[in-house]
């Protein structure tokens, strides 16, 4: 094909897409790719039918500009991310600490409501949990292994069944938010009841530390996720019952991208819970002081996160 055939042919294209290039920040990076790929192909054929012509210098600058929207787009992106968890999540969670809290209190007093409940009834605590539990960990006690509900499943098996479990239940506790908390509130409620049941009932067969050294390995990451997946939840159920100076549509809109950011936030908080729960919970022979630093470190960075470092960002 003679040169000014080829340009004839392509010369509208290219000017298409020197045009989107100076639109840069409306194409997203599946377009971006596209445009790169096409521009590659024309470089090449000039390449290697016209060497030395102006053609294939204007197509080389071509590429390097559409490789250079990728990059950055690319690097744009990175930083979006990075600016999430460093400064849009924070802010999100420091306007909504009321919310928080008063999730963490209904869970509190949900766990409070179970253990004087399996306190005071021998029956409450297989009411919650169920004859099969109970009757397994019953066994696994008088087989001087009461934690071994934790090595009943591999490694893997069990740290995907637990992470995809507490990912819809967050899910759940923030959707059951439209019904104006209500859904979140008895979701906590019954994770709580469930909770305190489960403690006493080790306490009463005298193995309150061991389950605690135990369980919250894991459990300190994912109750903490819980009770702000709660937060959540009344958040967006907070956004339609008190639209304050916004119109009730407005409210639920931002109730629903903040809730919806917070969800997104500890995700990571559930994987990391599942991770322990699946390969390290297990392990109960572990010393005392290798369990209360996981637990301890756990609690100092839910704490330090979600309620000292969002004060100390500013709007």
């Amino acid at each position: 094909m003679k040169e000014v055939i080829f340009l004839k042919q392509n010369a509208e294209k290219w000017e298409r897409f020197e045009q989107q290039l100076f639109q840069k920040k409306k194409q997203n990076a599946d377009d971006a790719a596209n445009l790169f790929i096409e521009i590659t192909n024309d470089l090449s054929y000039s390449k290697t039918h016209y060497p030395n012509s102006k053609t294939t210098l204007y197509l080389n600058s071509l590429a390097s500009k559409v490789h250079h929207s990728i990059y950055q787009n690319k690097k744009e992106s990175n930083k979006r991310m990075l600016s999430f968890w460093k400064t849009e999540l924070p802010l999100v969670v420091k306007k909504h600490h009321k919310q928080l809290f008063i999730s963490f209190v209904i869970f509190f007093i949900s766990c409070l409501i179970g253990w004087f409940s399996a306190k005071h009834d021998d029956s409450f605590v297989r009411l919650i949990l169920g004859d099969t539990y109970v009757n397994m960990t019953l066994e696994n006690i008088e087989n001087n292994d009461p934690m071994a509900v934790y090595k009943s499943s591999k490694e893997v098996d069990m740290f995907l069944g637990i992470t995809i479990n507490n990912v819809r239940v967050s899910f759940m506790a923030f959707i059951f938010g439209l019904f104006f908390s209500i859904g979140t509130g008895f979701l906590l409620f019954s994770n709580g009841v469930m909770l305190g049941s489960f403690q006493y009932f080790f306490l009463a067969k005298g193995l309150f530390l061991e389950s605690f050294l135990t369980i919250w390995i894991h459990g300190t990451l994912e109750i903490s996720a819980i009770i702000i997946a709660g937060g959540a939840g009344i958040i967006l159920g907070n956004s339609i019952l008190f639209p304050k100076t916004f119109s009730r549509g407005e409210s639920f809109i931002m109730g629903a991208k903040n809730g919806l950011k917070v969800i997104i936030g500890i995700v990571p908080i559930f994987i990391v819970a599942g991770f322990l729960e699946g390969f390290v919970t297990r392990h109960t022979e572990m010393p005392i002081y290798l369990s209360l630093t996981i637990i301890l470190s756990s609690f100092t960075f839910v704490i330090w996160y979600f309620i000292i470092y969002p004060k100390t960002i500013k709007n």
